[in-house]
């Protein structure tokens, strides 16, 4: 039987927890342990977001005067080939490398007349104070 099994990105990335590889490692190293219980009886797909980890490549880049700032569909690109490669890790450590695990990288279209972007309800990236929130404002030219 196919099984799919969804990750989600806050998962993954917990708020308030250091935003490091070492710790999203840990964190997919600890949700592997069940998956492989499944992948040894099923076909296993296992999806996952990567919001928050957009979110952190985006402000690391945007740090960089000299370097323009990646657009989200290259932005997401990375952060789905790290988090499958560190899935791919993991999940080979508790299977075993014998079984063939891949990786694949999603493109999604995004139709900007689309009405959900008048109350949007997913976030990318850290959630700000209305304080810290009206400085990036200034610092970028951001909309409030």
């Amino acid at each position: 039987m196919l099984v799919v099994i969804a990750l989600g990105g806050n998962a993954i990335l917990r708020r308030g927890e250091p935003m490091s590889v070492s710790g999203q490692r840990k964190t997919i190293a600890e949700a592997c342990v069940p998956l492989a219980q499944v992948a040894r009886e099923h076909d296993l797909v296992v999806s996952h977001g990567n919001g928050p980890q957009v979110g952190l490549l985006a402000l690391q880049a945007a740090s960089f005067d000299h370097v323009s700032e990646y657009p989200f569909d290259v932005l997401g690109a990375q952060t789905e080939g790290m988090l499958g490669y560190l899935i791919e890790q993991e999940l080979g450590n508790v299977l075993g490398n014998d079984r063939p695990i891949a990786t694949l990288v999603t493109r999604t279209l995004v139709d900007p007349a689309d009405p959900a972007f008048e109350d949007p309800t997913k976030f990318v990236g850290p959630v700000y104070t209305a304080a810290e929130a009206q400085v990036l404002v200034e610092q970028h030219g951001w909309s409030s």
